[in-house]
């Protein structure tokens, strides 16, 4: 159940989207308010899970994982217990750094770095195609990453 937020929360929320290195003080000055009711409302936000954690993005180039993989999966079956072994493999594999259920024609679609087409080839080959349930791969290859935003618009 989604707790309405005011003018004030939304604001934090967005600002610390932007940058979630701000200090409290200066926090509450960028929503015009006073460090204690940021900081109260701040952790209140975090408790009722309207802020899930605070990350660092990485440059996946400047560490060498600059092949950037969707690659679209399909099982050959799909149930609970199907689904539910391929989500806890996948969660083991470092190159998958998001994971969606889909519909359409395939059932999910992962997020894949590497540090070269090699090294995707291997991870398909000894990861992915270790997988008894796994009936398809298409890869799509991004060739530049036309926009990227970390946050959400509301």
């Amino acid at each position: 159940m989604a707790i309405s937020l005011d003018e004030t929360d939304l604001k934090i929320l967005k600002t610390l989207q932007k940058n979630a290195k701000l200090t409290t003080k200066e926090l509450a000055d960028a929503v015009n308010l006073t460090p204690t009711p940021v900081f109260e409302r701040q952790k209140r936000l975090e408790r009722q899970g309207y802020i899930k954690k605070y990350v660092a993005v990485i440059d996946p180039e400047k560490l060498g994982l600059g092949l950037l993989v969707f690659c679209k999966v399909k099982l050959k079956q799909i149930n609970h217990e199907i689904a539910d072994a391929f989500t806890r493999r996948i969660q083991r594999i470092p190159e998958v750094t998001e994971c969606y259920n889909t519909s359409g024609s395939y059932d999910y679609l992962l997020k894949v770095r590497a540090h070269d087409m090699k090294q995707y080839q291997e991870f398909v080959l000894t990861k992915l195609g270790e997988i008894d349930s796994v009936a398809s791969i298409e890869s799509t290859f991004v060739m530049s990453e036309v926009k990227q935003n970390y946050g959400i618009n509301f």
